[in-house]
C-alpha cells in the first residue's frame, strides 16, 4: 500500500490531530515525500508548531518525510505539561508509536535535544 501524497509546503500543511496510547490528542503537520527514514522535530522552549521556519522544514522536506508536533499540554495537544525531559521522551515516543512507524531520526532544537538524548 502506497503513502498518500503529502505537501511541501508547511505553512499550507493542514494541522492534523492523532491520539495516542496515552490517552493524549497530539497536533501535528506532517510534509514531504514517503519513502527514507521519516525525520520527527521536536520543538524548543515554548515553542510550537508554528514555531518551525518553514524553510528550514521545507528544506529539510525537499527529500524526506519530516513531521513537527506540539508536546503534551502544549497549543493544541491536550494533557499536562510534562515537568521533566524524560517525560517529554515518553510522550515523543507515544507520538511516533501512534504514527505506527518503527524507525525515525529525530532532529531536537533547544529543549527538543534534550529530548532527543532521553529518548531510546
Amino acid at each position: 500500500m502506497s503513502e498518500p501524497a503529502r505537501t511541501t509546503s508547511y505553512v499550507n500543511a493542514p494541522n492534523e490531530v492523532l491520539s495516542a496510547s496515552d490517552g493524549i490528542e497530539y497536533a501535528y503537520r506532517d510534509i514531504g515525500a514517503a519513502g527514507e527514514v521519516p525525520l520527527i522535530a521536536l520543538h524548543h522552549f515554548r515553542g510550537n508548531l508554528d514555531r518551525w521556519d518553514p524553510a528550514l522544514v521545507e528544506a529539510l522536506a525537499a527529500g524526506r518525510r519530516v513531521v513537527t508536533f506540539n508536546n503534551r499540554g502544549v497549543a493544541s495537544s491536550t494533557g499536562s505539561t510534562p515537568r521533566t525531559f524524560a517525560e517529554m521522551a515518553v510522550d515523543a515516543l507515544a507520538f511516533v508509536d501512534a504514527l505506527e512507524i518503527t524507525e525515525v531520526d529525530l532532529l531536537g532544537f533547544s529543549i527538543g535535544s534534550f529530548i532527543a538524548r532521553r529518548s531510546p
